[in-house]
This record gives structure tokens, C-alpha cells and sequence, in this order.
């Protein structure tokens, strides 16, 4: 099937944030797009502001009426449950029924195919990828995990789209969409144990990490994190190579830290990439933009031209966002949601703020994650003076028995910790004495910022 057969798209689960940029794409090409979510959303807004048809309610009477099979394609996210009425009656009727990942795999295809995979640092590093592309005038259109702050949006696109364009995807993990992908240069950032309700153990997901390198066209480019390398072993055909924060081929040296903000040489070129500065506070950050800078000088992109991109670079929505900056008080929010995302994060906001007392506010993301992960959630937050601790997140999944937030509560040592709804979250925040906060998750935790936002300003105004 080629996707250029349909003159419809209709999106089950439009508001996320893979689906909602894979909207934006087929709009941007002229197609009617229309799509189905569970709760309305500011970008769920935005997409309705750009001439695409929404609805909050499960009713095949909400569907269009004028979808016809032939000519409408149907794109739908795992997310959607299993007894979900407009998808039952969109297959009932015969309609082309895809996975995202199969639909960006069928676009991927067409086009030079840069593939971002990794527990971690995905968004980032593809995000940093696109926009030194971007700033480098190549002809690029890239499909993101979050809101890039320099755009505004999670498509970012520049010139024609042509056989030249080069195109950069997130290669997700989750449910093995990745396989899907057959990238001519592939980053892999790290492959800790994740989804495990996927993959059952951390080896079978190793294994289809190794399989995805295998995917990489041949006489095509992986880099990989140092660390993880062995995974590229015994692949041929490709060229392969490493990098790290002071190990790998690839490796940063002079770091200077001022405030949480690095600036750095580039090691393992003929020449030294020197002072490059970074835009996004943050040691993991660091490794990202080497990943990113070992990409763009693969596909002829230049030092001075990379440099100017890499200090430029406002981050993504929900990455190290910083909600409020003064000299009272500070509040960062961010999308970590595994424990060593956690544990990268809050080391680096104790060392950008050391002497400072920080509060972290949890909601976990899915039953499975926080059972399997119990152990290294509570060891992680215990970075933290204070901890509030909320409910869990339940995303796709179904409440298991005996699974909730109270498992990781008693192993928690932080000095003051609380368990709290999303109900009383404030009103706890608001008796403790704010210094540094930070809200941290993947679920809808992003809905209480703002509110926490004007709490903070109102009473430390």
C-alpha cells in the first residue's frame, strides 16, 4: 500500500505526542485530518486551530460522515483500549487500520532516515539533531517525542521535500515499534530494562535493540553510547562508533561548568570541536549533543554551523523546563519517568543548586514500571530533602493488585516525604517552604504547572 491513496486521515488518540505530529504532517500535505481523543489538551487546541476535526467522546456518531473506506486511512495508538467503540466499528467496516509505527515506517521509507532510539535521551537528541539540520538550511522534516521550545511544535520541517530531505524519527522501544524503522544512520543513546510488560526481561530487549541495529541499511552509520556498545557486536556492513562523556571514540574534554550549563571540546575528530557551548542545562545533555554533533558532521554539516546550533538550542517542553526563575525560589519540570532518568536529573539540579534544599514532586507512570522499578524509584527520589509522592499514573494499563505508590513510600529516605492526590497536591506543596522544586513524570502531572506556577508567584511575590 502506498499512504498517497487516501485523502483522509483519521487519528485514534490524535493528542499524543507521536500521533499528534504525524497530524500535523499530513496536513501540512493537504489532507483532511480528524481524529479522536480522551480529554482535550493545549495541543489538542492547537491542532484544532490548525483546521483539524476533534472530539473528546468514544461515539461512532462523532466519527465524519463523510470517511469512506477507500479513501481514509486510520492511524491508531496502542494507548486506544481494547474495547474502544469507534475503533470496533472502524474495523468492522473495513477500513485501513494502522499502528503510528507502521505509518512512519511506510514515510520513513521514502526518504533519508536519521533514527533516534534509547531508554533515555531520545527527544532531546533527536530535537538537537533537527535543529542543527534546520540551522544548517538542509531540507529536513523531523517527527518528535515532545515540544521543541525554538518551534513550538513537535514537527519541525525545512525546504523541499525530496528525494534529499532527511527525515528524523524517534525510534520508540515501546512494543517494539522501532522494528519498523530502516534507518541510513541510527543513534543509540542507552537500552537500560523498560517495558518490561513488553519484553517480560531486560535480555529479550536487548535483543531487539540489537535487532534494530541490524536494521541500519547497510554501508550506513550507527553512534552508540560507549557504555552499550556490545550490543553492535558482530554487525556488518555498517560503520560503527562510539562516544561517551570522557570514554568512547567520541568524548567530551575541558568540561567547564557554570551553573549547570557546560561548555566543552569535542574529542576523536582530525580536529577538536572546541568550546562548544550548550544551550540546556543539564550532564546528560552533554552526551546528547554529542550524539547529535556526530550525525550532523556525518552528513556534512560544519563545526562553526554546529557550534552556533548546539548554543542556540532552547530545549524541549517538559526536558529541564525551567516554570520559574527568580531569587526566591526555583521550579524546573520534567518528563522522567524511569528511575535513571530520575536519579540524571535530580543529581544534576543538586549540583547546579548545591547547598539548596529541593523539593521533587513524583506521580509514577504505569503499574508494571513502578512494580518492576519499585526498588530504584524510592533510591532515586531519596535524592531529594523532600519528596511528595503521588498516585500512580495508570496511562493504557489496568490496576494490578497490591501495585501503588505506597510500594515505593517506605523505602524512600529523604528527610521529609508525603503521599499525596492530585486533589491535595497543592495545598501540601503550598504548607512546605519552596526552594528548589521540581514536578517529575509522564502522566498528567504536566496539568498542575501552571497552578503550581501561580501558587509559587502568588505566595512568593
Amino acid at each position: 500500500m502506498t499512504i498517497d491513496q487516501y485523502d483522509n486521515v483519521y487519528f485514534l488518540g490524535i493528542g499524543g505526542i507521536g500521533m499528534s505530529a504525524l497530524a500535523r504532517w499530513f496536513r501540512h500535505k493537504g489532507m483532511r485530518v480528524a481524529g479522536y481523543d480522551r480529554t482535550p489538551t493545549a495541543l489538542t487546541h492547537e491542532l484544532i486551530e490548525e483546521g483539524m476535526e476533534l472530539h473528546f467522546d468514544d461515539r461512532v456518531e462523532l466519527i465524519p460522515g463523510n470517511l469512506t473506506r477507500e479513501k481514509t486511512l486510520v492511524i491508531f495508538t496502542p494507548a486506544i483500549p481494547k474495547d474502544h467503540k469507534e475503533h470496533a466499528y472502524l474495523r468492522e467496516n473495513g477500513f485501513t487500520i494502522l499502528k503510528r509505527s507502521e505509518v512512519l515506517g511506510l514515510l520513513t521509507r521514502s526518504y533519508r532516515t536519521i533514527a533516534v532510539a534509547g531508554t533515555h535521551g531520545k527527544t532531546t537528541t533527536s530535537s538537537l539533531i533537527a535543529h542543527i539540520l534546520k540551522s544548517a538550511g538542509q531540507n529536513m522534516v523531523a517527527f518528535l517525542g515532545g515540544i521543541t521550545t525554538n518551534y513550538e511544535s513537535n514537527l519541525v520541517m525545512h525546504g523541499q521535500v525530496n528525494e534529499n530531505t532527511w527525515v528524523v524519527a524517534e525510534a520508540d522501544e515501546y512494543d517494539r515499534s522501532f522494528l519498523r524503522l530502516f534507518p541510513h544512520v541510527a543513534v543509540v543513546t542507552s537500552a537500560d530494562a523498560d517495558h518490561l510488560d513488553i519484553y517480560g526481561d531486560h535480555q529479550s530487549m536487548l535483543k531487539s535493540y540489537r535487532d534494530f541495529i541490524g536494521q541500519v541499511h547497510h554501508h550506513g552509520y550507527l553512534f552508540i553510547h560507549e557504555s552499550i556498545a556490545e550490543l553492535a557486536k558482530g554487525i556488518e556492513n555498517i560503520t560503527v562508533q562510539t562516544y561517551g562523556t570522557s570514554q568512547g571514540q567520541f568524548f567530551a574534554d575541558r568540561i567547564v561548568a557554570q551553573g549547570g550549563f557546560f561548555e566543552f571540546d569535542l574529542k576523536g575528530f582530525a580536529q577538536t570541536i572546541e568550546k562548544i557551548q550548550l544551550g540546556v542545562p543539564g550532564f546528560h545533555n552533554m552526551e546528547n549533543a554529542i550524539a547529535a554533533t556526530l550525525v550532523a558532521k556525518q552528513i556534512g554539516i560544519g563545526d562553526d554551523v554546529i557550534r552556533q546550533a548546539l548554543a542556540s538550542f532552547k530545549g524541549v517542553k517538559r526536558r529541564f523546563e525551567f516554570v520559574v526563575k527568580n531569587d526566591r525560589c526555583v521550579y524546573i519540570d520534567d518528563y522522567a519517568h524511569h528511575p535513571t532518568e530520575i536519579e540524571a536529573f535530580l543529581r544534576s539540579l543538586k549540583s547546579m543548586y548545591a547547598g539548596r534544599k529541593l523539593t521533587v514532586v513524583f506521580q509514577p507512570h504505569l503499574f508494571t514500571r513502578t512494580r518492576d522499578f519499585a526498588g530504584g524509584f524510592s533510591k532515586s527520589l531519596s535524592l531529594a530533602d523532600e519528596v511528595l509522592l503521588m498516585d500512580i499514573y495508570p496511562a493504557r494499563e489496568e490496576p494490578i493488585a497490591g501495585v501503588t505508590a505506597d510500594m515505593l513510600f517506605p523505602a524512600i529516605t529523604s528527610p521529609v516525604k508525603i503521599r499525596c492526590g492530585k486533589k491535595d497536591l497543592l495545598e501540601k506543596l503550598e504548607d512546605l517552604d519552596v526552594d528548589v522544586l521540581a514536578t517529575v513524570g509522564a502522566g498528567d502531572i504536566d496539568t498542575l504547572v501552571k497552578p503550581i506556577k501561580e501558587m509559587l508567584k502568588k505566595k512568593y511575590e
